[in-house]
């Protein structure tokens, strides 16, 4: 592919990673998916710009960054409540934004939610590795975090931005209520542990990442005390540690754990704006 446009890092933030839509069907490797933490998000952003929904893009956490753009090109930004700037005038999130060339684009500090998706027209176009670009932060497979001073090829735009006024994201929620459904491992917990997980609130901690939400509340005390040999690890598992404090396994989780997994959230794409101190509550599934 021929590369029309670069992007030069001129302030990367405390994380920005190249993401994509993951590489889904490796975990029998040991290679989890990894990928955009909000997959609607990021797929939203390329629309906005005319690329394929599954090109990669920039992740953006909490402090924000600034890039500077070689050529003419179009951008977007969905995610958090942040501040956008191209070059001396204000931008908008959830649409699409046409800069000159040599545009400074500044993306702001995340007043709510955590994380911003930036899409450019043609995608962000790092080599692949097993079929996607995304940086997997627990295997280190794809692209390193972006530092300050790297520049990014992009590709060659495919389609039309989209013609829209403004697409507006919902905003991140101070609770979130989760659907977990129990198992493979909840008959190592005790009954109290059940009705502690599915009956008292959670807050997220600050050592939270990409590969898990850590979670703060009432332990969950086991009724098996043995070892657990290692065993699969899918999206969304939540496993208890030996502290008792649930953890939820997100993007870049590993594909195996040997602690018992109590049960598996259905939907963790809201913990992807999560806070730490948001409150987490967990709901069975509906019947």
């Amino acid at each position: 592919m021929t590369h029309i446009t670069e992007i030069e890092v001129l302030r990367a933030g405390a994380l920005t990673t190249v993401q994509d839509l993951g590489r889904p069907g490796w975990a029998h490797l040991g290679v989890p998916r990894s990928g955009a933490l909000d997959p609607t998000a990021l797929r939203l952003a390329n629309r906005l710009v005319g690329n394929p929904e599954e090109a990669a893009g920039l992740e953006i956490t909490l402090t924000g960054c600034a890039v500077r753009l070689t050529r003419a090109t179009t951008v977007a930004i969905i995610g958090a409540e942040v501040a956008v700037r191209a070059g001396e005038r204000p931008g908008d999130t959830g649409r699409p934004l046409s800069l000159p060339a040599g545009t400074v684009l500044t993306i702001g500090p995340a007043r709510r939610g955590v994380r911003s998706w930036l899409a450019v027209a043609g995608g962000i176009d790092v080599p692949a590795v097993l079929g996607s670009r995304a940086t997997d932060t627990l295997s280190g497979l794809g692209p390193a975090p972006l530092r300050d001073g790297d520049r990014l090829p992009v590709g060659v735009p495919l389609g039309e931005p989209a013609p829209v006024d403004v697409t507006a994201g919902p905003a991140p929620a101070p609770e979130l209520h989760l659907t977990v459904r129990l198992g493979p491992r909840d008959d190592w917990f005790t009954p109290a542990a059940l009705d502690r997980l599915l009956g008292t609130a959670y807050t997220v901690s600050p050592v939270s990442n990409r590969v898990g939400a850590r979670l703060a509340g009432a332990p969950l005390p086991r009724a098996v005390t043995g070892e657990l040999p290692s065993e699969g690890i899918v999206l969304g598992a939540v496993q208890v540690p030996a502290d008792g404090q649930p953890l939820i396994f997100l993007a870049d989780h590993p594909t195996t754990g040997g602690y018992p997994v109590i049960g598996v959230v259905t939907d963790v794409t809201p913990l992807a704006q999560a806070r730490p101190g948001t409150t987490v509550r967990f709901h069975g599934p509906q019947r």
